[in-house]
């Protein structure tokens, strides 16, 4: 398999498109540079409904893929090799209804909206961001999937501390309290992980403010902390 190489042009639009590469270290640069070029080489990027996939839609999304997993220089997510994505909400013959995105652990699929995607790209502060969702139900999917040697990534206790805290946020979602998560966080377990991990990088000073002991565990279970490099 022939390895992608970034080209110029891809580093430009990195820099003036993606505000999470744009503020790293030249030297957290280039890991990220390398680490994108490897995940780009892994995954097959399908379109759907007559999309043609172009490569900035792939930077993009694999920027993001990056981004959710920078905290493990060797991460790749391996299980999900294949992305399909559609021009916008496409209608799903499972639910029998239309979706903006969603993970299929037994294909290994991540399907997104393009447009969907675009959205919560452009909007960077308001904790909700399709990319960011995706992968992150992908993550958490990886890290119980035993068959590729990627599994097991994240420390048991402080998932186990995650998760305690997590049902009280999802307890208080519920009763109707002031939370600085969406409300789609209080579904179940899944949900708030996704949906914690988009107000950890858009909201990362509202999301301390709101809950720091919770802040704190992700700092230690995603092993990163964006209040470091978001001004408040």
């Amino acid at each position: 398999m022939n390895r992608v190489k970034l080209k110029d042009d891809d580093i430009t639009i990195l820099e003036q498109n993606f505000p999470y590469y744009s503020r790293l270290s030249d030297r957290h640069k280039k890991e990220f540079r390398n680490k994108l070029e490897k995940i780009l080489t892994l995954k097959k990027f399908i379109g759907r409904a007559g999309l043609i996939v172009s490569s900035e839609m792939k930077l993009l999304i694999g920027a993001t893929m990056v981004m959710v997993t920078f905290g493990w220089s060797n991460l790749r997510l391996k299980h999900f090799d294949k992305i399909l994505l559609y021009p916008n909400s496409y209608y799903s013959t499972i639910s029998k209804e239309y979706h903006r995105g969603e993970v299929n652990p037994k294909l290994g699929i991540i399907v997104l909206s393009w447009s969907c995607f675009l959205e919560g790209l452009n909007t960077t502060n308001d904790g909700f961001c399709l990319g960011i969702h995706e992968v992150a139900h992908a993550l958490k999917l990886e890290n119980q999937i035993r068959s590729n040697g990627e599994s097991d990534f994240f420390n048991p206790g402080v998932y186990a501390s995650f998760q305690k805290l997590a049902y009280r946020e999802i307890l208080g979602i519920n009763s109707g309290e002031t939370t600085v998560f969406r409300v789609s966080g209080g579904l179940n377990y899944d949900e708030f992980f996704a949906v914690a991990l988009e107000t950890f990088f858009e909201k990362p000073h509202e999301f301390y403010a709101h809950n720091p002991a919770l802040y704190n565990i992700l700092v230690q279970l995603m092993r990163q902390n964006p209040r470091v490099w978001i001004r408040s």
